[in-house]
């Protein structure tokens, strides 16, 4: 039987097992498919991929499941459920906006498999802890067989449903720098119904203050608004300096209007999506001020 005949599962125990799984596959002319929960993979498979492929499960691995917490960064494995990082303190604590997206992953059921990884391998415009990852400087963890490499969350999604992953990669984790005094952050969607949608808009920010409350550093991404998640410059430069004030906020949702160039569908019009990404960035650069300063 051919490697593009069928279905089949792997479920490597080691990062040198995986990329050798995924090499195998792939120099037999396969498609080798990484899963990290899989709760997107199994709606695209009845939905509009229903292609032969082999999947590599990588929940086995136990650097995909390192939660390490240290004195300046935190590594969170790809394959970490939602669930799990909700329930860890010291996460709520240091990286509240973040915890807020991976909170929004589905139905507590779904939270279970769901991981941050696997929602930003997915690269989904609309995933919602690729803008709360943006806004915390995120960096991607790539195992390869060179060795590995790094690359900033706002590079490493590169379109609709595409990722900056080269053959034979998988992604095993996200580094974080931890924040220092005075620094928080801030995740907010849009959603037409109450609960369990994909988001219309959704904004992230961190903000640094100093200890008059001035601003030193921001970074703001914004989601569901371009056909990637975005950083937004020139709305970090608006809150840069202030006190991040009223007028702060309205440059900075400003800024972020004329970055987005959303689509109109069904769920909201083009239009309508640039006024509220705008909205979004004014509350969610409000709630991470007022964390920063222990509001």
């Amino acid at each position: 039987m051919s490697a593009n005949a069928g279905f089949a599962y792997v479920a490597p125990k080691s990062v040198d097992e995986a990329l050798s799984a995924i090499s195998n596959v792939q120099a037999r002319g396969g498609r080798a498919q990484v899963m990290a929960g899989g709760t997107d993979l199994i709606v695209q498979m009845r939905a509009m991929d229903k292609a032969p492929r082999t999947l590599v499960d990588l929940k086995g691995i136990a650097e995909t499941r390192r939660l390490e917490v240290g004195a300046a960064e935190t590594f969170i494995g790809a394959t970490i459920s939602s669930a799990v990082l909700n329930e860890d303190p010291r996460l709520v604590k240091m990286f509240p906006g973040l915890m807020e997206g991976a909170d929004l992953i589905g139905s507590t059921q779904i939270q279970g498999r769901a991981s941050i990884g696997g929602n930003l391998c997915n690269a989904s415009p609309a995933g919602d802890t690729i803008p709360a990852l943006i806004a915390c400087g995120a960096v991607c963890v790539i195992a390869n067989a060179s060795g590995g490499r790094e690359m900033r969350v706002e590079d490493f999604v590169v379109g609709v449903q595409k990722n900056a992953l080269q053959p034979g990669e998988f992604l095993l984790g996200i580094k974080l720098r931890n924040p220092g005094p005075r620094t928080s952050d801030a995740y907010l969607r849009f959603i037409p119904r109450t609960e369990m949608d994909i988001a219309v808009a959704g904004c992230g920010v961190a903000l640094t203050l100093d200890a008059k409350g001035i601003c030193t550093a921001a970074r703001v991404g914004i989601g569901a608004v371009a056909p990637r998640a975005l950083l937004v410059p020139d709305a970090a430069k608006a809150l840069i300096g202030t006190r991040v004030d009223d007028a702060a906020l309205n440059a900075a949702g400003a800024a972020c209007t004329v970055a987005s160039s959303p689509i109109s569908d069904r769920r909201g019009t083009t239009d309508y999506r640039r006024k509220v990404i705008a909205v979004l960035c004014r509350r969610a650069g409000a709630i991470a001020r007022d964390r920063a300063l222990g509001v």
